[in-house]
């Protein structure tokens, strides 16, 4: 009664802890219940979401490495190059811990890269807040920007692109997701195994303390006023001692020497140990005493769950640790042996000679004996008050300068340069959209005319309407981002932020979105590499956050001659709607934020016209005839086309579309629109296309020196609007409401 009282304070179920009994035939001990309760935690065994995760497409001609078989996604980017890149969140210790839960989370991505033996290239987030009037948003907006920034910055790796919201459901519990970029020669990868009989384990990289101790299991439960009491389980970074890790890695792979590598993440020790040599079927003798610790006196549990950053577990073939011990102690880093390779798939645990835990490698992990469950799913009851929406129902604004303002100036809207102007985006020289903006971030590929475009994006609200759409229309603006900047999309990794999942309304959101993502990634051929499931982000006040599955897009510019930008570059020149105006306000920033209505469906999206879009845009830039591609998302037409004239203080004079409200026309956020600008002497060649390939769409009207005017009515100067737009977010930041 007392062990199983044990495991249920370490979050096992009681079914789970009588399982664990009969693995062992015995038992188990504090140390092995453990063990068990991080691996078979949401957060390492995926247990409440593998099931579904396993539907998503994974394979693709591209695709090097499929999802959960590395450390993080591999596609084949051509010219004998591959891309390793993957989305991870840390929503949990920034939400008791912003500046250290965010430095860490994006510390922990690049290790994933550098681990495969991929140089980080580039960093990307995706980042939710509560309401910006609060001084605690407020509070974690400064300490999540800052630990980006001070972290990426050190460790020398520009941060190029992201995305932020805010919203009253995030209060609480922030969503901080992270991804990593990196690039590497084919054939020139780890893998994340560990085997051959008699082969030493090194830990390598800083000592390992007190910091992160269940911080896994700490992922895998709700946010509530006892969470402070968890600030053991969020970790401390050292961006520079990270820096180090990654060359010494690097040099380290080039010996040969190296039979497998892996990242300590998530528990720790015991993560790395179980999963590489389960992959395998090898097991570990590992001598605990012999891990550099800094602290004294250290419990076998504290060493085995600690999640020190900085750290990684290798295997080295026997008789050659000397080229390793070399490389490591050029760089002033510990190379310490604390295991080595057993067969029979035991991992056995000792501390001064004592066996401390002995426990099958299998039992532990994802894919193996690790639970796997089905939750119940229910429709949410809200969806209800959804189905009562009516277009008729809701007035139009009579004063609709004022919307626009107003729309200028609101945070999901106005730009977010308060917060990556912390972040370096121009160190490696490889970024090209820092002074020419595009749709996605551009980095250059060195040595070659090609670049890749990538992008993360999901907007929550879309989500909370219509779980399926939603989450479709996320890889869709992805995508769309990529195309317009000139890139075809290739691949996607993924971050799926929900609640409990032992919410039936949670479930069923997450199965449905599930089912959006795939959808979308075949119509695209853009399959999924690997990503991160986050439960639990809910509190106990305030419920559980938007269902938010960030997509992360990974595309490549064969010829970066022909990338585009979403800015207007001259006077007179025309402005067209690829696509069609619709009469849809549905989940838009204007009907949520401007008239307060929360229940509306998702805007109006069909995937066939979408994918059909993006073909006519790839056409238009292959000919160059565009002086710029921009697509309208939040806050609809007008601000996309606010947006394209800001970069070179533009404006534009364009009529609205007859049989649509104005207000609908102007602020809606229907799905599938692009705005493109020419000039004056390529119109003719734009509509011939367009009319060939049976793409619908609009001629607006054109771009002016600075005035905005709609059917003849001045809407004021971009410079009016840019001054809101830019400084919406810092004034908010400065106490200035």
């Amino acid at each position: 009664m007392e062990n199983l009282e044990t495991a249920l304070k370490l979050g096992l179920l009681e079914e789970e802890y009588n399982h664990i009994k009969t693995i062992l035939g015995r038992e188990p001990n504090f140390t092995e219940l453990s063990i068990y309760s991080v691996m078979w935690s949401e957060h390492c065994s995926y247990k409440n979401s593998i099931k579904w995760l396993k539907k998503l497409p994974k394979k693709g001609t591209r695709i090097l490495a499929e999802a959960g078989e590395e450390n993080a996604g591999l596609v084949d980017i051509g010219n004998g190059m591959a891309c390793a890149f993957k989305i991870e969140s840390h929503n949990h210790p920034s939400a008791i811990e912003p500046y250290q839960g965010s430095a860490t989370g994006v510390g922990g991505i690049h290790r994933d890269i550098f681990t495969m033996g991929a140089r980080p290239i580039a960093s990307l987030n995706s980042l939710r807040f509560g309401n910006l009037d609060l001084d605690k948003t407020k509070w974690m907006v400064r300490g999540v920007s800052k630990g980006i920034g001070d972290y990426g910055n050190s460790f020398g790796v520009p941060t190029v692109a992201g995305e932020v919201y805010f919203d009253e459901c995030y209060n609480v519990n922030p969503l901080v997701n992270a991804m990593s970029v990196g690039i590497v020669e084919i054939g020139k990868t780890v893998s994340a195994i560990s085997q051959g009989k008699g082969n030493p384990v090194f830990i390598v990289g800083s000592a390992t303390g007190k910091d992160g101790i269940h911080g896994a299991a700490f992922a895998s439960k709700d946010i509530s006023e006892d969470s402070a009491k968890d600030l053991p389980s969020v970790q401390v970074g050292d961006p520079f001692q990270e820096k180090l890790l990654l060359e010494a890695t690097l040099e380290a792979i080039k010996t040969g020497a190296i039979v497998g590598m892996q990242d300590m993440g998530a528990a720790g020790i015991t993560c790395s140990t179980s999963e590489m040599s389960a992959k395998t079927g090898f097991g570990m003798k590992v001598w605990l005493d012999k891990v550099p610790t800094r602290q004294p006196n250290m419990k076998p549990f504290e060493i085995l769950l600690s999640e020190s950053q900085e750290r990684m577990l290798v295997v080295v073939e026997k008789g050659r640790e000397a080229e390793v011990e070399k490389v490591f102690e050029k760089w002033d880093l510990h190379c310490d042996q604390i295991a080595e390779v057993t067969e029979g798939g035991i991992l056995e645990y000792y501390m001064n000679g004592e066996l401390v835990a002995e426990v099958p490698a299998e039992s532990l992990v994802l894919g193996g004996g690790a639970p796997v469950y089905d939750r119940e799913t229910a429709v949410p009851a809200y969806f209800d008050e959804i189905k009562k929406y009516s277009l008729d129902k809701i007035a139009e604004p009579s004063d609709l300068k004022k919307v626009a303002k107003s729309l200028s100036a609101e945070p999901n809207i106005a730009s977010k340069r308060w917060i990556y102007e912390q972040y370096d985006s121009m160190v490696q020289t490889n970024t090209s959209t820092t002074n020419s903006p595009a749709d996605a971030a551009i980095i250059r590929l060195k040595g070659t005319n090609r670049a890749l475009a990538v992008k993360v994006d999901c907007n929550p609200y879309y989500v909370f309407a219509d779980p399926h759409k939603g989450t479709a229309i996320a890889v869709s603006e992805a995508a769309r981002n990529v195309v317009c900047s000139g890139g075809e999309p290739l691949a996607i990794t993924n971050n799926l932020n929900f609640g409990n999942p032992y919410n039936p309304e949670v479930y069923y959101m997450f199965t449905e979105a599930i089912m959006g993502m795939s959808e979308a990634c075949i119509r695209f051929d853009t399959p999924v590499t690997g990503g991160n499931v986050s439960f639990y982000n809910q509190s106990a006040d305030g419920g559980p956050v938007m269902p938010t599955p960030g997509i992360g897009m990974l595309g490549i510019i064969d010829d970066i001659s022909l990338r585009a930008t979403l800015s207007f570059q001259k006077e007179h020149d025309k402005i067209y709607l690829i696509g069609t105006s619709k009469n849809d306000i549905s989940s838009s920033q204007y009907l949520i934020k401007n008239l307060g209505v929360k229940y509306s469906p998702a805007p109006e999206f069909e995937l066939e016209e979408e994918y059909n879009l993006h073909q006519a845009i790839k056409g238009i830039i292959k000919t160059q005839i565009q002086h710029s591609v921009h697509d309208v998302s939040d806050g609809g037409l007008f601000i996309a086309l606010l947006e394209s004239g800001m970069q070179n203080k533009l404006g534009f004079n364009i009529s609205s579309k007859k049989g649509i409200r104005k207000d609908a026309f102007l602020f809606g956020e229907s799905q599938s629109r692009v705005v493109v600008s020419v000039p004056a002497n390529s119109a003719g060649a734009l509509e011939e296309m367009m009319q060939k390939n049976k793409q619908a769409f609009e001629y607006l009207g054109e771009v002016t020196s600075g005035n905005i005017t709609i059917d003849g009515d001045s809407f004021g100067t971009a410079d009016e609007y840019s001054h809101v737009y830019l400084n919406s977010i810092g004034d908010k930041m400065d106490g200035l409401n």
